[in-house]
């Protein structure tokens, strides 16, 4: 009895299952699609790309990034539709400008600092001078 149940949820299975369609007709448009969302931020996660996420979002974002290159527009073209939409957030790596220089280039004086404080402290530390807070 069992075995027959099983013979016919597989055969049941079988005839309903259907070959997954393709996001997009074109090849091509789906490689592009692709390469460009690793180039772009999902808006809800923040620390994942536009082609690892599966917010329904970055779904929507896909779709949409879809339809622009099906209109004919160059990859540049929907990055700045998106930017200008979403604002400089939607791109993985932010473009080195003035409202972004600190987040480029705040990691490294934030070491060149640390690495002065440190020399300093060593230097008093080899010449034989205590260390102590200062006095307030």
């Amino acid at each position: 009895m069992k075995k027959l149940l099983v013979i016919f949820l597989l055969i049941v299975n079988s005839v309903f299952a259907g070959e997954a369609k393709p996001l997009a007709d074109d090849p091509v448009l789906e490689a592009r699609l692709k390469a460009l969302s690793q180039e772009l931020r999902c808006l809800v996660c923040q620390n994942t790309t536009l082609a690892d996420s599966t917010a329904p979002l970055a779904e929507d974002l896909r779709q949409e990034i879809r339809q622009l290159m099906r209109e004919g527009k160059s990859d540049k073209e929907v990055v700045d539709y998106l930017v200008a939409r979403y604002g400089n957030f939607v791109r993985y790596r932010p473009p080195v400008n003035n409202s972004t220089a600190l987040l480029w280039f705040g990691p490294f004086l934030l070491l060149i600092v640390g690495g002065f404080v440190l020399f300093r402290v060593l230097k008093k530390h080899a010449i034989g001078e205590d260390i102590q807070p200062e006095d307030e």
